[in-house]
C-alpha cells in the first residue's frame, strides 16, 4: 500500500474540551522523552463535543500548534477528526490530520449479497483451517462462518472506504493517518473477526495505522475497567498477533497498531497492555479525552475561593440535568443515583473534599465513581458558563497545569508506555 503520514510506534489520544490544557499535556509527553521514551499526542475533539462547547477543530488546531512552538516540541503530533462520518467530516478536512472513521451505525446492517460472495471467493484462506502466528491453536472455519462475519462488518468498511476516498480527494494521499473505530458495537470481536475485518480493510485500500476494535468488559468514561483483566490480557495479546498477521498477509501499514478507545483511567489493564506491547514488540494509541478535563475540575476546587465555587456550581448544574446529560453516554457509564451527594450538601465541602471525591485515586475512601462520571459528562455545565468558565482556567493556570500533566504522565504514560 501506498506510504502514509507516519504515526510513530507509541501515542496518546489527549482530549482537550476547552483548548486550554494543550501545554499541559504536551508537557507530559516532553516528561516522556526525559525519561526515555517517545510518546507523542494526538490531541481529539470529536464533533459532539465541539456542537456542546460550540467550538471549531481550527481552535483546537490553534492550540496545539501555539503549545508546540512554546516547548519547542520537534517529534510528530496530530490532531484527530474524533469519530467522523460523511456527515460531520467537512468542517475538520482542513485542521485534521488524523481521522477516526466511526462506522459504528453500520455495524450489523446487511452487506450486498453479492459483495459478500466476492469477499468470501477473494479469501479463501479464511476459510478451513486459519492459523495465526502466536495464537496456539488454529481457527476452524467454513464458508458460512466467514459469511456471516462478512455480512456483518462489510457494509461498514464499505463506508469507511468512502469516507477514506472522500479525504484522499479533499487532503490528497498520504497526508494524514486513517483509524477505524469498531469498538461501539455489542459484543467483542474474536481475532478471526479482526482477521476478517482487517483483509476487509485491506481490500477497501485503506492504508489503516491503527484500530480500535471492542474488547470484553466495560470501558466506562473517566473510570477504572471493568471486566476480567485476563481475559482482557489473553484478548488483547491475540489482537496483537492478529494484526502482525494481516500486516504479512494484507500487505497493510508495517505501523498498524491498537488503538484503545475510552482508555484513560483504567488503570487495572495497563500492566497488561506494557506486557503486551512489550512480548510483541508493538505500538499501540491509548486514546484518553475527558479525564483532562476532569483535572481541569480539580485544579479549579484545589484553589479554592472562586475556582471552587465554579466546580460546585458546574456539579450542582450537572446533578440538576443528570438525566439530559447521560442519555447520549447511557452505554459507557454506570452511575448509582443513590451514590450522588446531594449539592445542598457538596456546596459546604472544602477543597480537600471536593477533589477527594473526584480524583481517581481508588485507595481514597472518599474517591466516588458516580460523582466523578457524571461531571466527565457534565461539560456542557461549564461550557454555558462561557467566557466565565474561560477566565477561571486562566486565572487557575498553574495548579490546573500542574494536575493535567501528572495526570497523563504518571497515571498513564508512566504504567502504560514504561511498565511502572
Amino acid at each position: 500500500m501506498n506510504k502514509q503520514l507516519r504515526l510513530p510506534k507509541f501515542s496518546i489520544g489527549v482530549g482537550d474540551r476547552f483548548a486550554h490544557q494543550a501545554k499541559a499535556q504536551l508537557k507530559a509527553c516532553v516528561n516522556a522523552g526525559e525519561a526515555g521514551i517517545d510518546v507523542v499526542p494526538v490531541w481529539n475533539k470529536s464533533n459532539r463535543e465541539h456542537l456542546i462547547i460550540g467550538s471549531e477543530p481550527l481552535q483546537t488546531r490553534a492550540a496545539a500548534d501555539a503549545a508546540v512552538k512554546e516547548l519547542g516540541w520537534v517529534k510528530p503530533y496530530f490532531l484527530d477528526a474524533d469519530h467522523i462520518n460523511e456527515k460531520t467530516v467537512e468542517r475538520c478536512i482542513q485542521p485534521c490530520d488524523f481521522f477516526t472513521l466511526d462506522v459504528a451505525d453500520l455495524i450489523g446492517e446487511a452487506a450486498r449479497p453479492a459483495d459478500v460472495a466476492a469477499f468470501v471467493r477473494r479469501h479463501q484462506e479464511l476459510v478451513g483451517a486459519v492459523t495465526i502466528t502466536n495464537i496456539a491453536e488454529p481457527f476452524q472455519t467454513d464458508k458460512g462462518f466467514v459469511e456471516g462475519v462478512a455480512n456483518k462488518f462489510l457494509a461498514a468498511i464499505q463506508h469507511a472506504g468512502e469516507i477514506y476516498r472522500l479525504l484522499v480527494e479533499k487532503k490528497g494521499e498520504g497526508n494524514f493517518v486513517p483509524e477505524i473505530s469498531m469498538d461501539e458495537t455489542d459484543s467483542p470481536q474474536t481475532p478471526l473477526e479482526l482477521l476478517i475485518i482487517l483483509a476487509a480493510i485491506a481490500d477497501q485500500n485503506i492504508p489503516i495505522q491503527t484500530v480500535a476494535p471492542k474488547f470484553t468488559g466495560r470501558f466506562n468514561k473517566g473510570v477504572d475497567y471493568a471486566g476480567d483483566v485476563m481475559q482482557f490480557s489473553k484478548e488483547f495479546e491475540e489482537d496483537l498477533a492478529t494484526i502482525a498477521f494481516a500486516i504479512k498477509t494484507y500487505d497493510l501499514p508495517d505501523n498498524l497498531k491498537l488503538s484503545v478507545h475510552s482508555g484513560s483511567d483504567k488503570f487495572s489493564i495497563y500492566k497488561a497492555i506494557h506486557a503486551g506491547i512489550k512480548k510483541f514488540d508493538a505500538g499501540v494509541h491509548l486514546k484518553t479525552a475527558g479525564t483532562t478535563w476532569l483535572e481541569e475540575v480539580i485544579g479549579l476546587a484545589e484553589s479554592g475561593g472562586p475556582g471552587l465555587e465554579i466546580a460546585k456550581e458546574i456539579y450542582g448544574g450537572a446533578y440538576a440535568h443528570r438525566e439530559e446529560l447521560c442519555a447520549p453516554y447511557a452505554a459507557v457509564i454506570d452511575i448509582h443515583p443513590t451514590k450522588l451527594p446531594m449539592p445542598d450538601k457538596v456546596n459546604e465541602w472544602t477543597s480537600e473534599q471536593f477533589t477527594s471525591t473526584l480524583r481517581h485515586d481508588p485507595g481514597n475512601s472518599s474517591y466516588n465513581e458516580s460523582f466523578r462520571q457524571l461531571l466527565h459528562v457534565g461539560f456542557k455545565v461549564a461550557a454555558k458558563m462561557g467566557n466565565r468558565y474561560l477566565m477561571a482556567l486562566e486565572a487557575n493556570e498553574e495548579v490546573i497545569a500542574k494536575n493535567v500533566t501528572e495526570n497523563l504522565f504518571i497515571r498513564h504514560i508512566k504504567p502504560v508506555f514504561l511498565g511502572v
